[in-house]
């Protein structure tokens, strides 16, 4: 299967540690994680941002008062998918040090979460929906050589 074409838009806020975090997410690994994610072509914004952003964003969108991993504002899904995935770096920084993973390996994880989230995939809806997810994501991670992320 042919992978599908990305436009992506790579954006950094003002994050603490900021080089460490740019040094997980080079534009190339982005892109490949991302695409090896879609069903279909895509025009996808990646932002990472600091704690005070990501809860803001969180706070207003979802109603939830506190800094997430990754939120999805997803736009369009044919005949392109367009979203906006915004990664909190320190959350990330956090769940990936506590859970016994490389950064890179959660930014890897949280960006197919996130594309798949665009697509109309959703683990909130049901457990059924949940477990489709998470197995979608651990074929998707596999084959990016990258390990079950829910182990």
């Amino acid at each position: 299967m042919a992978l599908k074409q990305l436009t992506l838009s790579l954006q950094f806020g003002d994050i603490q540690d900021a080089k460490r975090h740019r040094a997980a997410l080079p534009r190339h690994s982005v892109a490949r994680w991302i695409r090896h994610a879609l069903d279909c072509d895509a025009e996808i914004t990646v932002r990472i941002v600091d704690a005070e952003e990501g809860q803001a964003l969180n706070r207003s969108y979802r109603q939830r008062d506190y800094a997430t991993n990754v939120l999805t504002f997803d736009y369009t899904r044919e005949p392109i998918v367009t979203a906006d995935l915004v990664l909190c770096a320190p959350v990330i920084a956090k769940e990936a040090r506590e859970n016994g993973k490389t950064l890179q390996a959660h930014y890897a994880h949280l960006l197919v979460h996130g594309a798949l989230h665009a697509q109309g995939w959703d683990h909130e809806t049901s457990e059924q929906d949940a477990q489709a997810m998470e197995v979608r994501e651990i074929e998707i991670l596999a084959g990016l050589g990258v390990k079950n992320p829910y182990r």
